[in-house]
């Protein structure tokens, strides 16, 4: 077998792809290939073409198909085209002389079977027989919809012809799909041999129950639509996923082509050129004639053979793909039934594609085509899977949205977002943990009891693209730019430069001139703490610190920078929250009113350092959001605890209590405090641990430590 990336699709297949995205002008051609290849094996099995392959028997031509594109991509255009030019002739033929032909030399047959089985009179049983063909009415060529005895009804008018087959071409499959579940329970028996198992009715002289004929009637599928409306997270979805599951996924091909891709650089008169295109015109009018040909009398009950070398080829195939089922997980079940038969759908397609070739011969080639399709539709039916679950779209549906929504619009807008009180709550938990990891943050207010939830996605902090705004002049003539944050420093460094966090309007600084988007976080430090005490608790953190204008050796003053893991775009009152929420978490005491947008920085050429850690995680401190919830509520229950004590609780991890105490103690140390005060504070923050460690243990371990670094001072 010759590696996929070399398979070739079938070439008059190819042909009418082409036209068919000329016509739509749509760029992705999977959805056209298996309209394409969905219509051939309707010509094929009306024709009854069967293939004679010698390992598996005899097995009809017929296709099933689940095509999902968007609304607008074409899919009643390329249908429309197909059955209107393409498949014309034939139908007309196929409708008005080879069916009714068949039917004529067939009835009789059926007629002298039942004669000789009952001892009754031919020309009485052909008579019945012919009654009873009428009654079933008129052949359909193909349906939109039915019900299961509608469907076994006219599979016995087929069987009674000997000709013919059930094509079920669905549009807005999202819409039908859970009012035709009959249908598709009755498709499911038909498509591996034509097989299905009569209903038992009660006969009456009124309705007189049809005596069973032994025999495959071929059924096609084709289901299209729109993937929202199928994949709608609720009863529809949960529908097609059973049907998946009941045997679908292994019986169909898939096309799931999330968004339209159109063609690219064309122009208004490409577009007329295309749609006009006399060698299409000549393609269609030269197929249209062939596939006239083949509902030629001659064609019916078509055999098609394989060879072994064919077979061994398709062999491995079958092989390849059991291997790479194998090596799926188990949770993974419809994507591992659909690989491990993929080769049962190959042979059907390229039974198809050698009956409109009218050959008598499936080849290698033949066998290439159908796998190259395929593997394209298996890649898509894992995209279909892997779709966004309904919390993923719930988050994505607030964030996208401009305005604030209420549960009302939730439920009105979004057809998954229904149930009781308690499920929707799980799912908006759901949807707000997923913004978590995801960059998506959901805020919620309330206003007169009523919840409003307003979405933003989030941007990830470039470190190469930090915001700020500078000038020479206190107020005026600020310049709005993007800059390293490794370079940062030579702005704080310079002389008499002024600098902001925000971008401004027009450069004049006020709070109605800054622009929302921010990324840095400035901390002002006016003493209480040490330059070398704050740089030891933010170790973690990336961080630019650097003395200010009034910094003495005895009284520290200075400025710490953070670059924040997103960038924030906060209106003036969430960034006061904002801020203060921060100011808050901190260990140390800082200006808390330099927590508004426009609040300007001197700069100073002084001592300033550098430190790399990890960037602060802005989430934590956004107002109305569940995660700055989460933190006052941590807040709450710290209560007994002073700023350092929470935040060594809070934020050294990755030891036991011993080496909490200790790393406590040693900030302690640098702070200056002396050993009994030490002491004091470890036995203190001791008492407030769930889990405290005895007294002697903290004295002959944490303090003798701390006894040693007291005594190199």
């Amino acid at each position: 077998m010759k590696p996929f990336e070399d398979m070739k699709h079938h070439s008059t297949s190819e042909q009418l792809v082409n036209i068919l995205r000329d016509h739509t002008q749509q760029d992705d051609p999977l959805f056209f290939r298996l309209v394409v290849g969905y219509y051939f094996s309707l010509v094929a099995s009306h024709m009854r073409c069967t293939i004679n392959s010698p390992d598996r028997g005899r097995i009809p031509v017929n296709m099933y198909v689940l095509n999902l594109a968007p609304s607008g991509y074409g899919k009643t255009m390329s249908t429309n085209l197909m059955e209107g030019k393409v498949l014309n002739k034939f139908r007309i033929r196929f409708i008005e002389e080879t069916f009714p032909i068949l039917a004529e030399e067939n009835l009789p047959k059926l007629a002298i079977k039942r004669s000789n089985r009952k001892k009754t009179d031919p020309d009485f049983e052909l008579e019945n027989v012919q009654k009873e063909f009428e009654r079933t009415g008129n052949i359909a060529f193909s349906f939109d919809s039915g019900t299961g005895p509608a469907v076994k009804q006219m599979r016995h008018k087929l069987l009674m012809a000997n000709a013919g087959s059930m094509n079920l071409i669905m549009d807005e499959v999202g819409a039908n799909l859970t009012a035709n579940t009959e249908v598709f329970d009755t498709f499911i028996e038909l498509f591996d041999k034509g097989l299905i198992k009569q209903k038992l009715v009660k006969n009456t002289n009124e309705a007189v129950r049809s005596e069973e004929i032994i025999g495959k009637t071929p059924a096609n599928l084709l289901m299209f639509g729109v993937a929202n409306r199928l994949l709608d997270g609720a009863k529809t979805e949960e529908a097609l996923l059973t049907m998946l599951g009941s045997g679908y996924a292994r019986r169909c091909f898939f096309g799931y082509i999330p968004h339209a891709n159109k063609k690219v650089a064309r122009t208004a008169e490409q577009m007329y050129d295309d749609r006009t295109n006399v060698a299409n015109k000549t393609v269609i009018h030269n197929l249209a004639d062939r596939l006239d040909k083949l509902a030629d009398i001659i064609n019916a009950n078509k055999t098609l053979i394989i060879k072994k070398a064919t077979c061994i080829t398709l062999n491995e195939y079958q092989l390849n793909c059991e291997i790479r089922a194998e090596k799926l997980p188990e949770h993974q079940e419809l994507l591992k039934r659909e690989l491990s038969e993929r080769s049962f759908k190959v042979l059907k397609l390229a039974g198809a594609y050698a009956f409109i070739d009218d050959v008598v011969e499936i080849t290698e080639d033949h066998i290439f085509n159908a796998i190259k399709l395929a593997e394209e539709s298996g890649k898509a039916f894992v995209k279909l899977l892997a779709r966004d679950k309904a919390w993923v779209r719930l988050a994505k549906y607030i964030a996208a949205v401009d305005t604030e929504v209420t549960q009302a619009d939730l439920a009105e807008d979004l057809p998954f977002y229904k149930g009781s009180a308690a499920s929707k709550a799980d799912l908006l938990n759901l949807a707000t943990a997923y913004g978590y990891s995801n960059n998506i943050i959901i805020k919620k207010t309330y206003m007169n009891g009523v919840e409003f939830l307003r979405g933003e996605t989030l941007k990830l902090t470039d470190l190469t693209k930090t915001i700020i705004s500078y000038s020479k002049n206190i107020t005026t003539g600020y310049i709005n730019e993007r800059v390293p944050f490794d370079k940062l420093h030579k702005v704080t460094q310079a002389t008499d430069f002024h600098w902001i966090s925000h971008h401004l309007v027009d450069g004049y600084r006020n709070e109605e001139n800054a622009m929302p988007g921010f990324s840095l976080a400035v901390i002002d430090v006016d003493g209480g703490i040490s330059f070398s005490t704050a740089k030891l608790l933010l170790k973690d953190y990336t961080f630019l610190i650097h003395t200010t204008k009034r910094s003495t050796d005895k009284d520290n003053r200075f400025r710490i920078i953070m670059p924040l893991s997103h960038e924030l775009l906060l209106d003036s009152k969430d960034y006061k929250e904002f801020m203060s929420n921060l100011f808050q978490w901190l260990p140390f005491n800082v200006d808390a009113a330099t927590n508004h947008r426009c609040k300007k920085w001197l700069s100073n050429p002084g001592q300033y350092e550098y430190n790399q850690g990890e960037l602060l995680d802005a989430l934590p401190f956004i107002p109305k959001t569940a995660k700055s919830e989460e933190r006052k509520i941590l807040l709450d229950s710290q209560q007994s605890m002073d700023n350092l004590e929470r935040w060594v609780i809070n934020n050294i991890t990755g030891g036991n209590r011993n080496n909490i105490l200790l790393r406590f103690a040693m900030i302690l140390v640098d702070g200056g405090y002396d050993f009994e005060a030490i002491r004091q504070r470890i036995m203190g923050l001791n008492e407030k641990l769930t889990d405290r460690l005895e007294e002697s243990e903290i004295m002959s371990t944490v303090m003798v430590t701390v006894g040693k670094q007291l005594s190199n001072k």
